[in-house]
């Protein structure tokens, strides 16, 4: 009798860096205030990375953490998975450089670019190859470093104080017990610009220029109104059409890891959907906006805090720029 090869998460951890910027920090950059923030967004304090920290070097701690737990060491690992929108270099990715860092030999290793939503798009991508049976064993990261790419003028401060620097790793292995029940991946790019960071890129002729930076393309712009409402539409959407994929439903359900983008959405997509807070697991109070590392950081945080038990049925929905928007049931 053939048994179905299931994706399983083994393993998780993150890492964060040492600095703590505060928003009364905040304060002495900029023209804003503690109450404002919070006000906003939700957000108290975030981590920034150290001068010498790269996404891929935060990666590499949150990595061993997470093979620890699976009881795997890094050779056993089939492909690396990096989702990230703050890579090193403009190229190569953080995907290799982190094969490099776990100091084993060649392997697959692939970047993710769908900025706040990689990593569910990265999950999606390692549950399709573990279910296909071409791997056994994916290592998925999301990796930021975002404390070097933002405007701490007045004229960026809507923007720069919602971001935060993390890393945070998955071990997904092929077994024959549930595991990823399934996910949904949804884009829209109409919207493109209603959150991007321009420059540098193709797009411009040259493609570098120093009045990038005159202009202030070089930072993230966002429209934040449209970008938020935005937000609590899909967030909400895409929890109906997981749990309808799976066949469950949102009181079946004994976690919600949501996108750690704004406080206010997901106290808003859950009063619109009827979950009780003691089921929303938010952090974004003490690590802001991490994007790509926001879910699985939220995941580990979470499970830190024995919320995350075997048995437990998890649903993780990510939206942002793109837009680009998903979700995904596990049970652990």
């Amino acid at each position: 009798m053939n048994v179905t090869t299931r994706a399983k998460i083994t393993g998780w951890g993150h890492y964060l860096p040492e600095k703590i910027v505060t928003n009364f920090d905040l304060e002495k950059m900029m023209n804003t205030t503690n109450e404002w923030i919070v006000q906003r967004s939700g957000i108290e304090q975030r981590h920034y990375a150290a001068d010498n920290e790269t996404p891929s070097d935060m990666a590499l701690h949150a990595s061993h953490k997470a093979m620890a737990m699976a009881g795997i060491t890094a050779d056993e690992i089939d492909i690396i998975i990096f989702a990230t929108l703050s890579p090193e270099y403009y190229f190569p990715g953080s995907g290799v450089l982190l094969q490099d860092k776990l100091g084993i030999s060649p392997r697959a290793a692939i970047d993710i670019r769908n900025q706040c939503s990689g990593f569910l798009y990265g999950l999606d991508a390692a549950d399709a190859y573990i279910r296909s049976q071409k791997y056994k064993a994916a290592l998925l990261i999301g990796g930021e470093v975002h404390s070097r790419f933002i405007d701490y003028s007045d004229e960026g401060r809507h923007v720069a104080v919602l971001f935060g620097d993390a890393a945070a790793a998955m071990v997904i292995q092929a077994s024959d017990e549930p595991g990823i029940m399934d996910t949904v991946l949804y884009s829209q790019g109409e919207h493109a610009h209603e959150l991007m960071l321009e420059s540098p890129g193709s797009a411009s002729n040259p493609g570098f220029d120093p009045s990038m930076f005159e202009e202030k393309k070089c930072y993230p712009q966002m429209n934040g109104k449209f970008v938020f409402k935005n937000a609590i539409k899909r967030l909400a959407q895409v929890t109906h059409d997981i749990c309808e994929k799976c066949g469950t439903s949102i009181d079946d359900i004994d976690l919600f890891l949501y996108h750690q983008a704004n406080l206010r959405i997901n106290q808003m997509v859950a009063r619109e959907l009827k979950i009780p807070p003691e089921k929303c697991f938010n952090n974004i109070q003490n690590v802001g906006n991490t994007s790509a590392a926001s879910v699985p950081l939220a995941f580990s945080q979470a499970a830190e805090q024995n919320l995350i038990q075997p048995g437990s049925k998890i649903l993780m929905a990510s939206f942002g720029s793109g837009f680009t928007w998903g979700a995904g049931i596990v049970k652990i």
